[in-house]
């Protein structure tokens, strides 16, 4: 029997499938939780990888594929906070004369950052489902990776100081770029601080959302973004805490797949998101547990090998640690 509370430094965004935890009204058994909220979220990926500052912590999950390839000492638990299919959302300027993805070799293409989630389950689609060589593009970033250890490929270059991916695609020097986060969208510059803007150009694959269906149909990969992690040493002394997280994200997103379940106006901007998902993925647009994620899990560790993120391939048990083993 538990006697005392473990206290856990928490830092999670804000969704509406997590403000349970949040505001404390689903409990995680066995912890004194102190929430932290970090805006934007990124900036907790950033503080977690580099100073381990955080007990739990959301992180993108290819920063944090990345992190563990390093040594980083602390792992993931089979609980994805948010997910995005990715065949939209690369932008193309209409005269670069980009028919095809495979028309983006030997071409520019700007991104925030080359290990940006964004990023890496776009080009996973462009290799696995177009077959473009990713290596032949040369990729432009214009902000520094979260994980300080990675070794960037020979084909990824940065802009040059002050100027921005926006602007850049906007003179012509990149043929095409990604949208709002992951880059073209933004104008300023890291040291002045960003701006977001409306990017006015068409999606290299104008019909993403059907796109969309058939490969989630035909590879059952639902890309995930948010992963959350835990320290080892937390669960070296308390290993149960795995359980408990994962039971506590559990309730507090099947409570508001209840919500979804009743109908109603949906204000919530993820609400509607997650909603009109359903219609590809099924009842649950986020699952969380390692069997029910594994082809996903896979799939963006190897991509990230490919794309030259890791130094070498890992286990799945390397990376996840299954709360319903313990």
């Amino acid at each position: 029997m538990l006697t005392r509370k473990v206290p856990l430094k928490i830092a999670i965004a804000e969704y509406p499938h997590t403000a349970a935890i949040r505001d404390g009204s689903i409990p995680i058994e066995g912890v004194e939780a102190e929430i932290v909220t970090v805006k934007p979220q990124i900036g907790a990926f950033r503080r977690m990888v580099r100073d381990v500052e955080f007990d739990v912590c959301e992180l993108a999950p290819t920063t944090y594929i990345i992190a563990r390839a390093y040594s980083a000492p602390f792992v993931a638990l089979p609980v994805f906070v948010t997910r995005t299919f990715h065949h939209g959302g690369l932008l193309v300027r209409p005269d670069a004369g980009i028919r095809t993805p495979r028309d983006l070799e030997g071409k520019k293409v700007g991104v925030r950052a080359y290990s940006v989630t964004t990023g890496v389950w776009t080009r996973q689609v462009l290799i696995e489902e177009f077959g473009v060589d990713t290596s032949k593009v040369t990729w432009v970033v214009d902000d520094e990776e979260h994980v300080t250890q990675l070794k960037l490929p020979s084909n990824v270059v940065h802009a040059p100081a002050s100027t921005s991916l926006a602007d850049m695609m906007a003179s012509g020097e990149l043929v095409a770029g990604f949208a709002a986060a992951a880059g073209i969208g933004r104008t300023g510059n890291p040291t002045g601080g960003w701006k977001e803007v409306e990017a006015d150009y068409p999606d290299l694959l104008p019909n993403a959302v059907e796109l969309e269906a058939d490969y989630f149909r035909r590879t059952g990969i639902y890309p995930m973004h948010g992963t959350i992690v835990v320290k080892d040493s937390v669960l070296a002394e308390h290993p149960w805490i795995a359980g408990s997280l994962f039971d506590a994200f559990s309730q507090a997103k099947n409570e508001w797949l209840t919500r979804l379940d009743a109908g109603g106006e949906l204000t919530d901007k993820l609400d509607r998101k997650y909603s009109k998902m359903r219609e590809i993925v099924g009842h649950d647009p986020l699952p969380y547990g390692l069997a029910e994620n594994i082809k996903t899990i896979r799939a963006l560790e190897e991509t990230a090998f490919k794309q030259g993120l890791i130094p070498r391939r890992m286990a799945i048990d390397e990376l996840f640690v299954d709360p319903r083993a313990r």
